[in-house]
């Protein structure tokens, strides 16, 4: 059952984009605020670059496990009051680990972290389309270059933080900040809760879909995506600095790979809107991203700033393959099945990408073979790219399955 909320003054749904908008901001920030310091940290805990690639591979993981099997917790808790919760977890979980030290404690508080931003992902697209059922694509656009923004600020900032601050700690865990700032409005408006999420008459359980090319092609897809995208969160910053590259500059560039993908993102929808089922956005995601990482093996110390800017445009192709989730499907039965495979298939498989990179370092002390792996997951977004882009629905490759009408 879905309860609509009530319809809110011009000042009410200022509020609530406001609130949306700063909700997205704090999604990244527990995994970029590290990425930046992740030698320093290792050094101070004790921790190998294998462990350093566990840590690495917790936001996917973490957005796997809890991002999918929340979502029938969050229709029965509200989204007013799941959002106040994610932003609590993500508050709490920055101010504990900036405080403890134990490796194995450091990571605790980092699944606490990145759960509540797992179930943050999960309910952004379901409060948009509750309070803005007339502007989805223009607040779609807005939170999702907030969510590269709160990235980006906190992969620039973190360095020069933990400079004028004393240390790592305080530079991960001032972050926490943020996330106060943003659970305000949330607090002012539990009262007026609304509860989302598609009938159980209309759902289709994920055995229905299992056998479908569709659904295979795009976990495929957002798994090469995905696993680059949080090797570079994790370890592009340590393979800058092993090749001379001065620690502030590095976590700038780390920054500059997600504000690149900002007026990308925004740019997205005139794009998808110009080229249609043209598969010429995922070839060109992936020629900048194999560009970039061949660079980084090739010559990292050269032209950084250059790696930096292919990467974060390659990085476009986590929006466009979200976008081809309901391009992809007729009804809401569709896209709700459809999202939750992407995402709890591809973060799960996707895991394997940074804790992959840290493993072969270990193995083989240097950064070359990681390098060659991303080039190759870099690769991958052409192929499977070329497949989603087909106009093949997936409701059309089920056998079998309950058909709903078109809600799309």
């Amino acid at each position: 059952m879905t309860t609509s909320p009530p319809q809110p003054s011009a000042g009410g749904r200022l509020l609530v984009g406001a609130a949306i908008v700063l909700l997205a901001a704090n999604l990244r920030v527990a995994v970029a605020s590290v990425g930046v310091v992740l030698e320093q940290l290792r050094d101070d805990l004790g921790m190998s670059a294998t462990v350093g690639g566990i840590l690495t591979t917790l936001p996917v993981v973490c957005f796997a496990v809890f991002g999918v099997g929340s979502a029938a917790a969050v229709r029965r808790l509200g989204l007013h009051h799941a959002a106040t919760l994610v932003l609590a977890m993500i508050l709490v979980g920055l101010v504990v680990r900036s405080v403890v030290h134990d490796g194995t404690v450091f990571i605790l508080c980092s699944v606490v972290a990145l759960a509540g931003a797992a179930v943050g992902n999960v309910i952004l697209p379901p409060l948009v389309k509750a309070h803005f059922p007339d502007r989805i694509p223009l607040v779609s656009s807005l939170y999702g270059a907030a969510l590269m923004a709160g990235a980006s600020t906190a992969s620039i900032a973190t360095v020069p933080l933990s400079d004028a601050f004393g240390g790592w700690r305080p530079g991960i865990g001032l972050w926490a900040a943020l996330a106060a700032i943003a659970l305000v409005p949330w607090l002012l408006m539990l009262r007026r809760d609304v509860h989302a999420g598609p009938p159980s008459t209309e759902r289709l359980p994920l055995r229905a879909i299992a056998r479908s090319p569709v659904a295979w092609s795009m976990v495929l897809l957002f798994t090469s995506q995905s696993a680059g995208a949080y090797a570079q969160f994790g370890w592009f910053a340590e393979m800058l600095t092993d090749s001379g590259v001065s620690d502030g500059y590095a976590g700038t560039l780390l920054g500059v790979i997600s504000g690149v993908g900002i007026p990308l993102t925004l740019a997205l929808p005139w794009l998808i809107g110009r080229i249609g089922d043209r598969p010429y956005l995922p070839w060109a995601f992936s020629a900048v991203t194999v560009s970039g990482w061949l660079g980084v093996l090739l010559a990292p110390s050269t032209v950084p700033w250059l790696w930096a800017v292919l990467l974060g445009l390659g990085g476009g192709a986590f929006t466009w393959t979200l976008t081809m989730i309901a391009r992809r499907t007729r009804t809401t039965a569709g896209t709700a099945a459809l999202s939750v495979a992407t995402q709890g298939f591809g973060y799960l498989i996707a895991g394997l990408g940074p804790f992959g990179v840290g493993a072969l370092h270990d193995l083989t002390g240097s950064w070359d073979a990681s390098l060659i792996g991303l080039i190759v997951l870099g690769g991958l977004i052409a192929v499977f790219g070329t497949v989603v882009a087909r106009p093949v629905m997936l409701e059309d490759t089920l056998a079998g399955a309950p058909r709903t009408p078109d809600r799309a």
